[in-house]
C-alpha cells in the first residue's frame, strides 16, 4: 500500500523525531533515505516535514534543552476524536502526558503512555492527513511496542484502538494488532535478556531495499548498529541509532509491506 490519502482510525498515521540538532538530523536522513524537507516557520519550532517523491513521510522536530523526554522516534495513531480517545486512555489505565491541543490547522494531537510505560501519540487529522507514502524504501513500514507486560499492553491497545490482538508462533511472546484482516502494529514481550534499564517503548521500522547496504550507510553517517542485520520470516532487519541517539529498525521486507 504505497500511497495513502487518509489513514483508518486506530492505525499508525505518522512518525516524528524529536532531536536536539535539527540540521544534523536532517542531513543524516537525507543521506540515508533521500528525504527532502519543508521547514516550518519559527513559531512551529522549525518543524520539518520530510518528503520522498513529493509526498509526506515523517516529521522532525526540535527537542527543547530542558525537555524531560528522550531523543526518539514517536508513532501516532489516527483518532477521529482525540479528546474522546484520551478519556479512554485514562479509563484503560494509561496516562496523558500532553493534553489534547490544536496544531495550527493541521490537526489535534495528544501524547500518552500505556499502562506498561510506553509512550505514543494520538493524531486527529485535519489539514495534515499523516504519512502519504508507506511501505516503500525510505518510509515507515512497521511499528511494535516492546514491553515488560505484553498481555497488558495488547489488551490496552486492542481496547483503545479497536484492534484485534493475535498471538503469533515465533518462539517468543508476540502479538499482531489487526484492523480487520490487516496487521497494523505489534506487541513484543521483553525478556530477561533485554537490558534491565531499557524502558518499554515503541520501535518503528523503515523499509529499505538492502538492509546490509543501509546499515553500512548508517555507520558512515555517524550512526551506530545495535542489532546486526538478521534474517526473519518478514525480512532482513537491523536495529540502529542515528547520530543523536534515536533508535529505529531498518527492514528489507520479504513481501510487500
Amino acid at each position: 500500500m504505497p500511497t495513502v490519502e487518509k489513514h483508518a482510525v486506530g492505525t499508525p498515521t505518522w512518525m516524528d523525531l524529536t532531536t536536539p540538532d535539527l540540521e544534523r538530523s536532517r542531513a543524516f536522513y537525507s543521506a540515508l533515505f533521500g528525504w527532502t524537507y519543508l521547514i516550518g516557520p519559527e513559531e512551529s519550532g522549525f518543524y520539518s516535514m520530510c518528503q520522498l517523491n513529493g509526498r509526506m513521510v515523517a516529521g522532525i522536530g526540535l527537542k527543547p534543552k530542558d525537555a524531560p523526554y528522550p531523543t526518539a522516534w514517536s508513532v501516532y495513531f489516527e483518532a477521529d476524536d482525540v479528546d474522546a480517545f484520551v478519556q479512554r486512555v485514562e479509563k484503560l489505565g494509561g496516562k496523558v502526558v500532553a493534553a489534547p491541543m490544536d496544531v495550527f490547522d493541521a490537526g489535534r494531537v495528544a501524547v500518552c503512555t500505556d499502562p506498561t510505560g510506553a509512550s505514543f501519540g494520538l493524531w486527529q487529522s485535519r489539514g495534515h492527513k499523516g504519512a502519504q507514502l508507506v511501505g516503500e524504501p525510505g518510509t515507515m513500514a512497521w511499528h511494535e511496542v516492546n514491553t515488560r507486560d505484553g498481555i497488558r499492553a495488547k489488551d490496552f491497545y486492542s481496547a483503545l484502538l479497536g484492534l484485534e490482538a493475535k498471538k503469533l508462533d515465533l518462539g517468543m511472546d508476540y502479538w499482531t494488532l489487526d484492523k480487520g484482516s490487516e496487521p497494523v502494529a505489534g506487541v513484543l514481550q521483553m525478556t530477561a535478556q533485554w537490558p534491565g534499564d531499557l524502558p518499554p517503548h515503541w520501535m518503528n521500522y523503515f523499509a529499505v531495499t538492502d538492509t546490509d547496504a543501509s546499515v553500512r550507510k548508517v555507520t558512515e553517517l555517524g550512526g551506530k548498529v545495535h542489532v546486526k542485520p538478521t534474517d526473519s520470516p518478514y525480512g532482513r532487519f537491523s536495529v540502529v541509532t542515528d547520530p543523536v541517539g534515536a533508535a529505529f529498525t531498518l527492514i528489507a521486507p520479504s513481501r510487500p509491506a
